[in-house]
C-alpha cells in the first residue's frame, strides 16, 4: 500500500546559512513527485532530509501520520538511487541487489526469489553474474534502481539519477523509471534541473528556487499556467510582455497598445489599471498577412 508524506515547514540550516526555511508540501500515494529546480535551490537538501542524510532544524516529516524527524535512516524503509548510482564494483549484479536484503537477515531462498523478480522487473535479469565494469551506464542505472526497490521500501527517492547517462540513453532510462514506478505503484520523489525529464515523468511538479517552491501542479498546469516569471521563464521559452489591465463591466482587458485582449480567468482581484507582465509561448504565436488574423479559429 502507498503512502504519503507530510512536509510540513521545515527548516535546514548549515551553518549560518539558512537553506531551507518553513518549507511546507504533501505528496499523495503513489505519485511521482518531482523536485525541479536550477543548482543549489535546495532541492537535493529536501530529499536528504526526507531520507534522514540531513538533519531537521524545525518543522516535520510524516510519512502518513508517522512523524520520522528522529527516526534514523536505516530503520526509515525507504530506497534512494544516486546520481553515480553507488553500486559496489566488487560485487556482481545479483549480489549488489542483494545487499538490503541481506542486512535485513531475509531468509536465502526469499532473497534469491526477490532478487530474480526485480532483475526481470528492470530488465538485467541476462546480466545478473556481471560485474558492474562490465555494465553500460544505463544498465548500472538499472542495478542502482533495483537495489533500491527490491527492499520493498516505503517511498523511493531518486537524485538526479540520469544525469551521468548521455542524451538518448537518457529518454530510455526515465521512461523505463517512469514504467517500473507505475508497476510497483511506490511513492516517488524524484529530484532534477532538467525541465524535459520533470514534464516527461511527473504526475506532479514543485518548482524551487532558493530554498521556495514556487509553484507546484501536474506538468501541463506548470507549462500552460505558470503562476510567476521564474517558472514561466525557467520550464521551456516564454516572451514575457508587459502591459496594463483594463477593466469594464462586461470584460477585463490587457492593452498593449493599440491591441486588445479581453480575458477571462484572471484573479477577480485584478484591479483596473494594475501593470501585469503576460507570459506568452512561442508556439503560441501565429505569423498571418495583414488583414487576415481575423480569419484565425
Amino acid at each position: 500500500m502507498s503512502v504519503a508524506i507530510n512536509i510540513d515547514n521545515v527548516i535546514k540550516r548549515f551553518g549560518k546559512d539558512t537553506i531551507i526555511n518553513g518549507l511546507s508540501v504533501d505528496v499523495r500515494p503513489g505519485e511521482f513527485f518531482t523536485l525541479l529546480g536550477p543548482s543549489g535551490c535546495g532541492k537535493t537538501t529536501l530529499l536528504r532530509m526526507i531520507i534522514g542524510f540531513n538533519s531537521i532544524e524545525g518543522g516535520t516529516i510524516k510519512i502518513d501520520d508517522q512523524i520520522i524527524n528522529d527516526i534514523p535512516t536505516h530503520l526509515r524503509n525507504m530506497g534512494m538511487v544516486f546520481q553515480n548510482y553507488a553500486i559496489f564494483p566488487h560485487m556482481s549484479v545479483k549480489d549488489n541487489v542483494a545487499f538490503g536484503l541481506k542486512n535485513r537477515k531475509v531468509p536465502k531462498a526469499q532473497m534469491e526469489a526477490q532478487v530474480e523478480e526485480i532483475l526481470e522487473t528492470v530488465k538485467i535479469g541476462h546480466l545478473k553474474d556481471r560485474m558492474p565494469t562490465q555494465l553500460s551506464g544505463g544498465q548500472q542505472q538499472r542495478v542502482a534502481l533495483a537495489r533500491a526497490i527490491v527492499i520493498h521500501p516505503q517511498v523511493l527517492l531518486m537524485d538526479e539519477p540520469l544525469s551521468n547517462l548521455d542524451a538518448k540513453l537518457r529518454v530510455e532510462m526515465r521512461n523505463a523509471i517512469k514504467l517500473i514506478q507505475q508497476q510497483i505503484g511506490i511513492t516517488t520523489v524524484y529530484v532534477t534541473h532538467d525541465q524535459e525529464e520533470a514534464l516527461a515523468v511527473s504526475d506532479r511538479i514543485a518548482i524551487m528556487n532558493n530554498g521556495i517552491i514556487q509553484q507546484i501542479g501536474t506538468p501541463k498546469e506548470i507549462y500552460q499556467r505558470p503562476n510567476c516569471v521564474f517558472v514561466a521563464t525557467f520550464i521551456g521559452l516564454s516572451n514575457i510582455l508587459e502591459t496594463e489591465l483594463k477593466t469594464d463591466a462586461a470584460a477585463k482587458i490587457l492593452d498593449f497598445g493599440g491591441y486588445q485582449v479581453p480575458m477571462t480567468n484572471l484573479a477577480p482581484a485584478a484591479a483596473d489599471g494594475s501593470k501585469v507582465k503576460v507570459s506568452v509561448r512561442p508556439e503560441e504565436f501565429e505569423i498571418c498577412p495583414d488583414g487576415t488574423a481575423d480569419l484565425l479559429p
